[in-house]
């Protein structure tokens, strides 16, 4: 299948991305992922693996939209931990008073 991934382009096919990300252990997942074999990679690590390019060249969705076509489970990335709420007693407060 052919894609372009930073504005160049590839002909990739699901058996050549398997293979170039075999034996390369998964970095921890921030942000979107990627489901190739038994393992879940960060998009952002198979696209420099598979372009051999830097991460800073190409997003996410690009990869996402490539790995998708090639038949590949796709995650979006993580529900962002929510801040925590606590008591304003704090100086300066109308609670400190």
């Amino acid at each position: 299948m052919r894609c372009i991934i930073a504005g160049y382009p590839f002909d990739l096919t699901a058996s050549e991305v398997e293979q170039a990300l075999n034996g390369i252990a998964p970095e921890p997942i921030t942000g979107e992922s990627v489901r190739i074999g038994r393992r879940t990679y960060p998009v952002m690590q198979v696209g420099a693996v598979v372009t051999r390019q830097d991460r800073r060249d190409f997003t996410a969705g690009e990869v996402t939209r490539a790995m998708r076509r090639l038949g590949f489970t796709c995650q979006p990335a993580p529900p962002a931990a929510a801040p925590l709420t606590g008591p304003t007693d704090f100086p300066g407060s109308a609670a400190a008073f």
